[in-house]
């Protein structure tokens, strides 16, 4: 059985529902002068980091497919007329370059970790 780390899964959970919400939203209420492709990076980086202490012992790979696959079905909902949004695949790349980052540095953390 996989081992769940409650506090961060709560965290995860909340920090998803946020993510998303203001992905398919068509006016956001909190709009900050930002660059876009920070804010999916800040999105995405905080979501493959609470995913990683949530679920410690889960594949740093699968977590990784889920969370880009997460970025590429928000991109395509975004396309939808009605939400007013845009669809780029370069806010997917932005989202799965972070993934990959901070994927990245775990792995390094857990090989130092290990000696």
């Amino acid at each position: 059985m996989t081992q769940v780390r409650l506090p961060f899964l709560i965290a995860l959970v909340l920090a998803l529902a946020f993510a998303i919400y203001m992905a398919i939203n068509p006016h956001p209420a909190v709009q900050v002068e930002v660059y876009d492709k920070w804010q999916h990076m800040a999105a995405f980086g905080t979501l493959t980091l609470l995913s990683v202490l949530a679920f410690p012992h889960a594949s740093l790979l699968r977590v990784g497919e889920r969370l880009s696959f997460l970025g590429a079905m928000i991109e395509v909902v975004q396309s939808i007329p009605a939400l007013h949004r845009d669809c780029d695949i370069m806010d997917w790349v932005a989202d799965t370059a972070i993934i990959v980052g901070v994927l990245v540095v775990v792995r390094i953390g857990r090989g130092m970790q290990r000696r």
